[in-house]
């Protein structure tokens, strides 16, 4: 049996979270479905083995008045949490001062600025990260004459099997989930392009250059040609690949285990596509997603018990349940070792390919993460502006300039 699956059915067994009203640290999240149970699997694991302090774990939201110990945000959440005066106590210093530092944790050039200090401590755990990939449906590659075995590598090599999909049928060559996300921001790192330029202090938008308009301009082709199709709601992409009406998906690589529960197809995953005529490439793609942060003000022997918890998490079998069942990136090395286990199978295939792709070379300040495209303000505007590439407002640089200019408005935001 996988460890993980192991671990995911002993927490099945396990009681419910235990809440001790005079020793309880609170944690308040945004998942749902199978994650959120996950999380629930491993805060009860945690409180079997707990006798001071017992871990809740609640859906929802976070409020100013009644701040819980930990909290697990991203995107607007993540944004309306760091404005104003700090209310959080960074990462690196609650495991240093509860005798857990963070010894195997090293921060990488592709987290996402938000979680590192000026020195590059941890500010928060990166929990719920992913980073974009490919997927295939192969029963489609198949039907079309394609050797679902032999990934694409090029842009243009996936050109030519959209057309073969077309060609056989399919309604829906190619789609894409977050297209701000993979087509400017990953597409960037991943060609070792800046989308971003040092000014004073800060930092400038720069993500209309020669690469950015080149990629959303063959996107533009493809969707006049029908090989690519846009879908409006936030997970419908997703889930126009699992039903198995679209063929292809670039879409974060935690949506792995979503797609292996819902489709009734195999599915392939591969890295990202890129363009070979870009020296270096492909460099290397961005980690992105939800973390875990830790509020200010409370007690020291409740910070005790939070390092405690997040001590327990980094253990490499806790580490590995969490990816098995929420498709997230590893925490630490413990866990991108424990995630190369032969025993595992195809169970962790998304974190290999993640994981391979994040570390395909050295980040670069070109190809690290930016203070500037990381900001879900910054990537709604991109993906407006997409929006209007696709229904033929625009092209492709006119597009991407004025996303500059709209994006240098929020300045000092991201300056």
């Amino acid at each position: 049996m996988a460890p993980a699956a192991g671990h995911a059915q002993s927490a099945a067994r396990a009681p419910a979270t235990a809440v001790n009203s005079a020793k309880e640290i609170r944690l308040v999240h945004g998942f749902a479905g199978e994650r959120e149970e996950a999380l629930r699997q491993l805060a009860a694991r945690f409180n079997e083995q707990s006798k001071d302090y017992q871990l809740s774990v609640q859906a929802g939201s976070w409020s100013d008045g009644n701040v819980p110990h930990l909290l697990i945000l991203q995107d607007e959440d993540l944004d309306r949490f760091l404005a104003g005066k700090p209310r959080y106590k960074a990462v690196s210093a609650v495991m240093r001062e509860g005798g857990a530092p963070l010894q195997a944790l090293k921060a990488s050039a592709m987290m996402p600025r938000s979680l590192l200090d000026a020195k590059g401590q941890l500010l928060a755990l990166p929990v719920g990260q992913s980073t974009p990939v490919l997927y295939i449906n192969r029963a489609e590659f198949a039907r079309a004459g394609l050797d679902p075995n032999t990934p694409v590598k090029t842009w243009f090599d996936l050109q030519q099997a959209l057309g073969r999909l077309f060609d056989a049928g399919s309604t829906c060559p190619y789609t894409v989930s977050e297209p701000g996300r993979v087509m400017v921001e990953n597409t960037s790192a991943w060609h070792n392009e800046p989308v971003s330029a040092r000014e004073g202090k800060g930092e400038r938008p720069s993500f209309n250059g020669m690469l950015q308009v080149k990629h959303v301009a063959m996107m533009a082709s493809w969707h006049r040609a029908r090989y690519l199709r846009i879908f409006e709601g936030e997970r419908e992409a997703e889930q126009k690949f699992a039903s198995g009406e679209c063929a292809v998906i670039a879409a974060p690589s935690a949506s792995w285990t979503d797609f292996r529960r819902k489709a009734k197809f195999e599915v392939g995953i591969a890295s990202l596509p890129y363009h070979d005529d870009f020296s270096g490439a492909p460099q290397n793609t961005l980690a992105d997603g939800a973390a875990l942060w830790v509020a200010a003000g409370k007690k020291p022997a409740e910070y005790k018990a939070v390092a405690r918890f997040i001590a327990f998490w980094l253990q490499p079998e806790n580490q590995v349940a969490w990816q098995h069942e929420s498709g997230y990136l590893p925490l630490d090395r413990s866990g991108v070792f424990a995630a190369q286990s032969e025993a595992l199978g195809p169970d962790l295939e998304n974190v290999k390919v993640a994981v391979a792709q994040l570390n395909n070379k050295p980040a670069t300040l070109d190809s690290g993460a930016s203070s500037v495209l990381g900001r879900a303000r910054v990537l709604s505007i991109v993906d407006e502006e997409l929006r209007a590439v696709w229904a033929d407002r625009k092209p492709a640089k006119e597009a991407l300039d004025t996303a500059v200019t709209r994006v240098r408005a929020l300045v000092p935001a991201v300056r």
